[in-house]
């Protein structure tokens, strides 16, 4: 239950992710508004020793721990049900917030009531701009984005439209989505639509949420004067491939839920086609790649 001497919630869930988590939280710490405001943790039965670091060097930050890994969705739930600021900050392990950030997103907020979900400017740790708002899949751009099509039409206006790559992401703008990285969700929001989907375990829930605070009234606003880094770690070529086919199948859930019924009969195989697909050319693609650093690692021994 949200109280009134709180403003901000900020929560991240963590997996086997100690060293980014201690920085994440570091930054936060180090930059922490003058407003009141709290830190929670849901760790998901990590084996890195995440949560002894926690409890050591944050005691401030309220944590909890799960015998299980819950996923994203789960987890960033059972964190709003501990919560207390009007504001949730879902944030990833992987980021680092700079000078000014809280307080510049709570001042947007407040700003625009309208919103009920705000995305800020990520930045890769290069300080080059990485893309965190999207307009909504459909299934035109599935299409192109999903099969051949793409490829043989790289520079089509459905995928170039979807990616919002005709714009400089350096003014606020009403956009369709914002990455689950690093949103702002208005409390207000998150309970009236019952937080996130718990269908799916990672990837896309992001999407979905945005899409239910946009049929429920609200507006997702990208506001690029609140800054964060995040760091997109390399995975293991296993742990990949894993990941891979879960994106793909949260984006057939996606697109069951809010689209099936929408689609021309007559395109709706095409969807999960294209899915597969796709996947399957990036999981073929990890394997080739695989291959040639095994071969290169070989030749280096010679």
């Amino acid at each position: 239950m949200a109280t009134s001497d709180i403003v901000l919630t900020v929560q991240i869930v963590n997996w086997n992710a100690r060293e980014h988590l201690r920085q994440a939280l570091r930054s936060l710490f180090e930059h922490a508004p003058s407003f009141p405001f709290e830190v929670l943790v849901l760790d998901n039965a990590s084996q890195d020793g995440s949560v002894q670091m926690v409890e050591k060097e944050f005691p401030q930050v309220r944590l909890l721990v799960s015998e299980w890994n819950l996923g994203f969705a789960k987890g960033h739930n059972r964190l709003a049900r501990h919560a207390r600021g009007r504001y949730l900050l879902i944030l990833n392990p992987d980021t680092l917030l700079m000078r000014g950030t809280l307080t510049r997103l709570i001042r947007f907020a407040e700003e625009h009531p309208e919103a009920g979900i705000i995305g800020p400017k990520l930045l890769n740790p290069d300080g080059s701009l990485q893309y965190s708002c999207r307009r909504f899949p459909n299934p035109v751009a599935a299409i192109f984005r999903n099969t051949p099509l793409g490829r043989l039409f790289p520079q089509n206006r459905y995928t170039r439209d979807y990616l919002m790559l005709d714009w400089d992401h350096n003014s606020v703008r009403e956009v369709d989505w914002v990455s689950g990285a690093a949103m702002l969700v208005r409390r207000e929001l998150f309970e009236q639509i019952g937080g996130f989907d718990e269908q799916f375990f990672i990837y896309v829930e992001d999407v979905d949420l945005c899409y239910r605070a946009w049929q429920a009234g609200w507006k997702v606003l990208y506001y690029p004067e609140a800054l964060i880094i995040h760091a997109i770690g390399r995975s293991t070529d296993l742990v990949a491939n894993k990941m891979i086919i879960t994106f793909h199948q949260s984006m057939y859930k996606f697109y069951k839920k809010h689209y099936a019924r929408r689609t021309p009969f007559y395109l709706r195989p095409l969807i999960p086609l294209g899915l597969a697909l796709r996947a399957s050319l990036f999981i073929l693609k990890n394997y080739k790649d695989a291959f040639l650093r095994w071969l290169g690692r070989i030749g280096r021994r010679r």
